[in-house]
């Protein structure tokens, strides 16, 4: 048997968001530079004649039944475009949170197809794999090569590799799930309907401090809905906001995860404590966005 295969899930971290209508097919275009995160889930691939998944870890029993997985909605999608496939079975370790707008599922099953490719020699840039990936869900391709940059369309459309410097962050989830379609609900676009205003600009940031500015000039539309739909985002936000030496507070995606962003890795650590101390039952993580 061969030697099971490993990969990290990382967070993605929509550190913009920018809604800019609503097509007449009822999607959104968006437009949101993206980073991802060192904290993630873990997927690990044991090469075999079945296609499987385990879910474990700390946030296991939110993931509902396994078969309904993007895991495996990814795996067979290739395999319907990759004759003869090997694949076998994943064991997810899931730490983050469901429903969060951190992108967890789709992170998963971009690992997935990231091993599935490792075993079967594939390039990623290789069009199976990025067929797979689109049709898995909106955030699957962006999550498949996971570096900054900007999306944009419904997330089909990514630019090139971005080099911004490493941020370093605080997450917070107040362990609500919220569900996107209902985000878009609120924001109440009628299909055709375009918001215009200027295009987003791609930020071309040498240091933290010009970055954080480009952040700062930048929004989440999806902010204000989220948090009529569950105001514990407000207060999340609040909280966030409260740490020390706390740059920038913003949701992230549809919510209801939010982050914090600060000049250095100490202050990000003392900010999860602050936080943690006063909402003990909340998913909170310091860490770096890269």
């Amino acid at each position: 048997m061969s030697e099971p295969l490993a990969d990290h899930a990382p967070a993605k971290i929509n550190l913009t968001l920018h809604v800019r209508g609503r097509r007449a097919d009822g999607y959104h275009e968006l437009e949101s530079l993206v980073a991802f995160a060192g904290v993630g889930d873990d997927l690990r691939l044991v090469p075999g004649p079945h296609l499987s998944l385990r879910v474990g870890g700390p946030t296991a029993a939110s993931v509902g039944d396994p078969a309904d997985n993007l895991v495996l909605k990814a795996a067979r999608l290739l395999a319907e475009r990759v004759p003869g496939l090997e694949t076998g079975a994943f064991h997810l370790v899931k730490r983050l949170p469901v429903a969060a707008g951190i992108g967890g599922g789709s992170s998963d099953a971009a690992a997935a197809l990231r091993l599935l490719a490792q075993r079967n020699d594939l390039p990623l840039s290789h069009p199976a794999l990025r067929e797979a990936a689109r049709l898995t869900g909106a955030d699957v391709p962006v999550c498949l090569d996971p570096r900054a940059r900007m999306m944009r369309g419904i997330g089909e459309e990514l630019g090139p590799p971005l080099a911004l410097p490493r941020l370093f962050a605080v997450l917070v989830n107040p362990r609500v799930p919220v569900e996107t379609p209902a985000v878009f609900g609120a924001l109440g676009l009628q299909p055709g309907q375009s918001l215009g205003g200027e295009v987003h600009p791609v930020p071309e940031a040498a240091s933290i401090r010009s970055l954080l500015g480009s952040l700062e000039a930048a929004r989440n539309d999806l902010e204000a809905p989220a948090r009529t739909i569950q105001p514990v985002i407000g207060e999340a936000l609040d909280l966030v906001a409260r740490t020390g030496n706390c740059r920038l507070a913003r949701m992230s995606g549809s919510g209801a995860t939010v982050f914090g962003l600060y000049d250095d890795s100490r202050s990000a650590a003392d900010a999860a404590r602050f936080i943690l101390g006063r909402r003990p039952g909340w998913w909170v993580e310091a860490t770096s966005l890269d």
